[in-house]
């Protein structure tokens, strides 16, 4: 009975001490976990945590059996990867503080929908094209991350949105066809830009370094890349490091209206002028 006692009584103690405050912080730090699973799932950040856990729960271990040497060489082991965390993760620390700046609080709007219907109509346009003459091409959309370290990477175009300018820029043998072009806003700001390419080791063989570039800057930013295939027509968009490809015009503007289409019922004016090539 005595044990029970003790029991109740530390139960009624924590009650007594577990406020409303100790709620509120259990439940933002369940949050911010919740958040960063989001974000390493499915990248190699995902795996690297796996072994970080493992060799903690080693370490751990060898200290409760009584491997010394084991426990000193696996703690040695953990100090150093403390400090080697920030290097090993940084492409994942930075996509974490980015995701943190698209924030409700710093949304803002690209295009109004009068532009966005002229942006899509135009793609649309020029796409068919490009498939139909199997052209190769790559295009990306600028969102909230931005490109200007990639843009200054191509020739500056800065020139208004039309199908006859995405066709003629990757029409073969032009001097600004093998590489990607930039929109921001409602212009076309670059064209032959270089872009990452994804280390992903699960990609599909078949796809080339087009697709590659696609996804790789998709994984470093919020942009949206739409991808044409030169050898096979094939149309693909890549978004947040995942590609979806055989699009044809109905999904195609589908997709590009679900990722891109801003709302029709507020003000959708930019405070960004630069944005929107003001």
């Amino acid at each position: 009975m005595a044990a029970w006692d003790r029991i109740i009584s530390a139960l009624l103690q924590f009650n007594i001490q577990f406020g409303w405050r100790d709620l509120v912080d259990i439940i933002i730090v369940a949050y911010v976990f919740y958040r960063l699973i989001l974000i390493i799932r499915g990248t190699r950040a995902e795996q690297l945590i796996k072994g970080v856990v493992l060799l903690l729960v080693a370490m751990i271990a060898s200290d409760i059996v009584g491997f010394n040497t084991l426990h000193w060489l696996l703690k040695s082991v953990m100090t150093v990867g403390l400090i080697a965390i920030p290097i090993v993760f940084q492409p994942e620390l930075r996509r974490a503080l980015e995701h943190l700046g698209r924030g409700k609080l710093f949304q803002r709007s690209y295009w109004n929908p009068q532009e966005f219907d002229h942006l899509l109509e135009e793609l649309t346009k020029a796409i068919l094209v490009l498939v139909k003459k199997r052209i190769g091409a790559l295009i990306i959309i600028e969102r909230e991350s931005g490109l200007k370290e990639f843009i200054e990477t191509g020739i500056p175009i800065e020139g208004q949105i039309s199908a006859e300018l995405l066709v003629n820029i990757f029409f073969p043998r032009s001097p600004l066809h093998d590489g990607a072009v930039i929109i921001r806003g409602n212009q076309v700001a670059a064209a032959g830009c270089y872009l990452p390419l994804t280390d992903d080791p699960y990609l599909n063989k078949e796809l080339g370094t087009r697709h590659r570039a696609g996804i790789g800057i998709t994984e470093q930013s919020d942009a949206v890349a739409i991808i044409v295939s030169e050898e096979t027509g094939i149309v693909s968009i890549a978004y947040n490091g995942k590609l979806t490809r055989y699009l044809d015009e109905k999904k195609l503007r589908a997709k590009l209206t679900e990722l891109l289409a801003p709302a029709r019922n507020e003000n959708t004016s930019s405070i960004w002028p630069w944005r929107n090539g003001s």
